[in-house]
């Protein structure tokens, strides 16, 4: 960067405040990017979009913030466990009154094989079936958990930089807090995604993800062959890729396509954006409620399970809903930052 490109940036950031000053002569933070303020086009125009995604509206963002460059990582997940001695929502004894307090009155109680701590992992079928039926692929398991990603007899070995998995959403949020972070809103995940680049349908472009295509140097890692039947793994992973292994977009932000589903803030509408059709939109922060008794946050950017001929979303501007108090073999996290708390304690523990 030449000296006047320096003193240029210095001298914005100094007008923008001591935060901004900070970056500006520091840089940001170790394993985060600045994304800066402006307006974008959230949503989706797509022929695939689903219809939560619609319509797509301007939003804008009025101030700067940073994000992490990768998901969270088994290796930074355990650092927070085992400075905290967190136990994740998997990992808690259940409770039979937490259960049917959320159930219609009458219900009869689950049977109690059924009570034990654990989580949904991802099971591939034998044979054809209903892509309606999600129970033919998803399994209670019990005892499986961030450490444990398939059951009792799975361990983290070999996976230390593989994306954390089996997060509810307090188990996510409880790391950002404990990381000096916060979770990213969903627009704030979105401009991120998008990489300063509007009306392009995937984060690397316009081209179609291909199963046969040579998948060096691709942008996510995502399932090839018949879903859910078939993986042909052409992207050199059948299940979560190590964070960082596939291209960064132009924002330097690596897997914002693909490998796990990333908790965001926001509380999940499938209406939200009909609401704000037509209207000028700042800074959103999504719904202040639930959607009626739906006790769903939003997720974002898809994971190593999606495939064009089921869901296809793994474009920066899908969405999907799911259970807060719930956790599955393909959901992590990936914290943000607001500028004005970018100043941490030299004994506050990294996560790096």
């Amino acid at each position: 960067m030449s000296k006047s490109n320096k003193l240029f940036k210095f001298f914005v950031a100094l007008a923008l405040g001591p935060a901004c000053l900070a970056l500006a002569v520091a840089g940001p933070p170790a394993g985060m990017r600045q994304i800066p303020p402006g307006e974008f086009q959230m949503g989706s125009v797509e022929e695939q979009a689903w219809p939560e995604e619609r319509p797509a509206h301007k939003v804008r963002l009025s101030r700067a913030y940073l994000i992490d460059e990768t998901e969270v990582t088994n290796a930074q997940f355990q650092r927070f466990a085992a400075a905290t001695h967190y136990k994740t929502v998997a990992e808690r004894p259940i409770r039979l009154d937490d259960i049917l307090r959320q159930m219609p009155p009458g219900t009869p109680p689950p049977p109690k094989a059924s009570l034990q701590p654990g989580s949904l992992v991802f099971d591939m079928p034998g044979g054809e079936v209903n892509l309606r039926d999600l129970s033919q692929w998803w399994h209670w398991t019990p005892g499986a958990s961030w450490h444990a990603p398939e059951g009792p007899k799975s361990s983290l070995k070999g996976r230390s930089d593989h994306p954390v998995v089996h997060l509810a959403w307090e188990d996510a949020l409880a790391f950002c807090q404990w990381a000096g972070k916060r979770l990213p809103t969903e627009a704030e995940w979105e401009r991120a995604a998008r990489g300063g680049v509007d009306g392009l349908p995937y984060v690397w472009g316009s081209e179609k993800p291909q199963d046969a295509k040579p998948r060096a140097g691709w942008f996510a890692n995502l399932w090839q062959g018949v879903f859910p039947t078939r993986n042909l793994a052409t992207d050199g992973y059948e299940k979560t890729a190590p964070v960082g292994r596939f291209k960064a977009n132009p924002y330097g932000l690596y897997d914002m396509a693909g490998n796990v589903w990333e908790w965001t803030a926001d509380w999940y509408d499938p209406h939200a954006y009909a609401a704000r059709d037509g209207l000028q939109v700042v800074d959103p922060t999504g719904p202040v409620r639930p959607f009626g008794r739906d006790l769903r946050r939003v997720q974002r950017g898809g994971s190593f399970l999606c495939h064009d001929s089921y869901c296809s979303r793994y474009r920066p501007g899908a969405r999907q809903g799911a259970a807060a108090d719930s956790g599955t073999s393909h959901a992590g996290v990936r914290c943000a930052k607001s500028l004005a708390s970018t100043t941490v304690s030299a004994s506050k523990p990294s996560t790096n």
